[in-house]
């Protein structure tokens, strides 16, 4: 295969001004807890052995934008919490978060204050929603670029919080191209359930419940080949095991620059015995580019995630999906599948075209296309997005959501809304109905995919943690389940053949859905994944 050549990214690091670069600072960076939810696999950790769902990106890349002779320490809160003396050893303290996280970012900024230590916020949240954070010292809006750099020159000329709220916004981004390594190596890979590398940011499309096109444009931005695999190598280095995500918005929003870097993935795969899986989010037209799956297929993509939302064609039409339209969703589905690539689905309810057949409608699609993971929440505005503005304008955005599930005044009534969700929830992830859509994807997806040599993943930490992993789930899910008879239909065969690779992802992706429906059902869990009212940090 003839490689595009790499093009050559720069080190990343604006030249300091002479005043910066004379001074040392202490920078603790802390990431604030999610709430648990069904997308975070929270119910899985136990089994696996990890402790949070994937680093954050943006909070990592900052660390390693900051000066080389700054002390940094990061604490992600899903994995510890930061103690008092971590604040008291730092000068300033960092935090980035999503409006989920809203009042866990608040709880850190406030213990950062009962020391008077300044503190700085940055990241998707508080730049769609500056006025959620009337209380941080610093306000950094926007991307990384030239208001990070106004925002290290204040740190290091005063360690005193400043008078008042001080706000930098990005007029001039960083080039994807110019981003650093992120500083994975702080943050202790094996503590969680996936990997993640980003390779663009922005989304060509507009659809209307999503914040993407306006906090990151619409065209898709890019980091270099070369960028990317150093990434890997740093991932693996730093005691990741298993999956890749590429947390792009969308995977194929630039898709020459996509099949630029699929033979650079291929070939690094191959140099390194295929010690990882990858997976990516990805528009679903993406079934018009059979090339491009190929590629994928060879370098080990494993899982897609499609934003299909609903399987009713008006309602993809009133949300300015139409790219939804352009194909039949099952044809599309089953093309993913003949490349040996697994669909995860997101689906929304509460839209306004929803009536009382909604429900059967996508339990009938779950059925047909066999996907055999789902998030399906309610429909929730995000601010900076043209459904909160249009809601708005009609006066069906509630401001104060709080014992909701929604912020939406949805046209069906709320609680019949609410219990259509649940009915919805607890009938798609019913073991049953789980174990049978994992089961078609085990004779009809995964036969698809290249055999990879087992040598990339063999060490001692792997085999520990496949066995481990293999005998919680046997106990936990063969012995003690009340569906343990499902689970060995399933395994039983496996087992015989040693895959237990297969046994262990059915079934531990099984335990989550089924236990979080069962919560969810029982009232415990929210219906709405984005909403801030979910997060009570304590």
């Amino acid at each position: 295969m003839k490689l595009v050549p790499i093009r050559e990214a720069s080190t990343g690091l604006a030249p300091l001004p002479p005043d910066v670069a004379a001074i040392t600072r202490r920078i603790l960076c802390v990431f604030p807890r999610y709430t648990k939810s069904f997308g975070t696999f929270n119910n899985a950790y136990p089994l696996l052995g990890v402790k949070a769902f994937m680093p954050p990106q943006g909070l990592l890349t900052i660390a390693a934008y900051l000066p080389k002779h700054w002390e940094v320490r990061f604490i992600d809160e899903n994995v510890a919490p930061a103690r008092k003396r971590d604040f008291a050893w730092a000068d300033a303290v960092f935090v980035s978060g999503m409006h989920i996280q809203r009042n866990a970012i608040n709880s850190i900024n406030a213990r950062a204050h009962a020391l008077n230590k300044p503190t700085a916020l940055g990241g998707p949240s508080v730049s769609g929603c500056a006025e959620y954070y009337p209380d941080f010292d610093y306000l950094h809006i926007g991307e990384l670029g030239d208001a990070t750099n106004q925002l290290i020159a204040a740190i290091a000329r005063s360690t005193q919080r400043p008078a008042t709220q001080q706000v930098f916004t990005t007029a001039e981004r960083l080039k994807l191209s110019d981003f650093p390594t992120p500083a994975y190596d702080l943050a202790g890979m094996y503590n969680y359930f996936l990997a993640n590398v980003q390779f663009s940011s922005g989304c060509p499309y507009r659809c209307e419940f999503c914040d993407i096109p306006e906090l990151y444009g619409q065209n898709p931005r890019l980091k270099t080949p070369e960028q990317i695999l150093k990434e890997l190598d740093a991932i693996v280095a730093g005691g990741a095991v298993g999956a890749v995500y590429f947390v792009d918005d969308n995977f194929v929003g630039n898709r020459k620059a996509a099949k630029e870097l699929l033979p650079h993935l291929i070939e690094w795969q191959k140099k390194n015995k295929y010690p990882l899986e990858f997976a990516c989010e990805a528009t679903l037209n993406i079934v018009r580019s059979p090339d491009l799956l190929e590629m994928m297929r060879e370098a080990s993509f494993w899982t897609i995630f499609c934003g299909i939302e609903t399987p009713e064609t008006d309602a993809l039409k009133a949300m300015s999906k139409q790219q939804n339209n352009e194909i039949p969703l099952l044809e599309a589905v089953q093309t993913l599948n003949s490349y040996g690539i697994e669909v995860v689905s997101g689906m929304i309810m509460g839209l306004d075209t929803d009536t009382y057949q909604t429900p059967d409608r996508i339990l009938e699609f779950v059925e047909a296309s066999k996907i055999p993971v789902l998030t399906i929440n309610l429909l929730e505005a995000l601010p900076r997005t043209p459904l909160y503005r249009r809601l708005q304008d009609e006066g069906r955005l509630i401001e104060d959501a709080t014992g909701r599930e929604s912020n939406v005044d949805f046209k069906l009534p709320y609680n019949d809304v609410v219990a259509m969700w649940r009915r919805t929830f607890s009938t798609a992830f019913a073991p049953e109905a789980i174990y049978r859509r994992f089961a078609y994807n085990q004779q009809h997806t995964y036969p698809n995919r290249i055999a990879i040599p087992p040598a990339g993943k063999i060490s001692l930490a792997n085999i520990y943690r496949g066995f481990s992993t293999l005998a919680k789930l046997m106990v936990r899910v063969g012995i003690f389940s009340n569906y343990r008879k499902i689970f060995w239909r399933m395994a039983w065969p496996c087992l015989k053949q040693l895959d237990i690779e297969d046994v262990i992802h059915v079934s531990l992706v099984a335990h989550h859905m089924i236990s979080y429906a069962r919560e969810a059902e029982a009232g415990f869990q929210s219906a709405a994944f984005y909403s801030p009212n979910v997060e009570h940090a304590t």
